[in-house]
């Protein structure tokens, strides 16, 4: 009796197992959908644009100056909820880090917030969206999944140095491979170094910036473009090498 006992419940704990993970897949989608519906509600990037940042300067030197951890501590918060969440602003903070602290510091406090929260959202990619992608085109993937898996630190580096791919499509894209998270975190927090210290480097002319077109200049374009092929040097070798041997 005992064992046909246990022999019944253990279906039944899986049921309940994979209904708890049902229900915290639920509870997690509702949470992001109802913060990014406040954010959009109550028109919060009202306060991450450039002509916001160039209006409130002052009061953020202020504080800044008076409360300089604080300050330190809410920036990078900040950078982990929109980059977590993947709304728009990015851009935008990074200035106002070049501004508030200077371009070195501010790079190191852009990466810190920016690869925790680009993890936040791949990691919540892959909980919520992966299994189902996998079952419903896994057949077409495999050979998607195997290829980026042998090099994954190369193209994440690529992707992350390159400008022309959007910052969250990457992280949320990243999250549906099966690429490592100890490799999507190192390829980020170095991939995002050069733009994070462009950007915050640009911050430090704040008064002078009308437009975020004034940042990104063809020149600034190519010379990323170049890091971002330099990343893909590897990979090509060992392809060719491959077929010599």
């Amino acid at each position: 009796m005992i064992r046909h006992d246990t022999a019944m419940t253990t279906p039944v704990s899986n049921q309940s197992d994979s209904s708890r993970t049902h229900l915290g897949k639920i509870s997690l989608a509702v949470v992001i959908v109802l913060a990014i519906g406040a954010f959009l509600y109550f028109d919060l990037g009202r306060w991450l644009s450039l002509t916001a940042l160039k209006e409130n300067r002052d009061s953020l030197l202020a504080f800044t100056d008076a409360n300089f951890v604080s300050a330190v501590g809410v920036f990078i918060a900040s950078y982990v909820i929109v980059a977590g969440l993947s709304l728009p602003g990015a851009v935008i903070l990074t200035l106002a880090g070049g501004f508030l602290f200077g371009a070195a510091m501010a790079a190191l406090f852009v990466n810190v917030g920016a690869t925790t929260g680009a993890t936040l959202a791949f990691l919540t990619a892959r909980y919520l969206l992966r299994d189902t992608v996998e079952q419903k085109f896994g057949k077409w993937l495999g050979p998607f999944q195997e290829g980026f898996a042998k090099n994954a630190f190369s193209y994440l580096l690529t992707l992350r140095l390159i400008p022309l791919f959007p910052f969250f499509v990457v992280n949320l894209v990243s999250g549906l491979t099966r690429v490592n998270v100890g490799t999507y975190v190192a390829a980020t927090a170095l991939g995002i170094i050069p733009g994070s210290f462009v950007y915050a480097y640009a911050g430090r002319q704040l008064g002078t910036i009308n437009s975020l077109q004034e940042i990104a200049s063809p020149n600034v374009i190519g010379a990323f473009v170049l890091l971002g092929l330099l990343a893909l040097v590897p990979v090509i070798y060992k392809r060719v090498t491959a077929k010599r041997a």
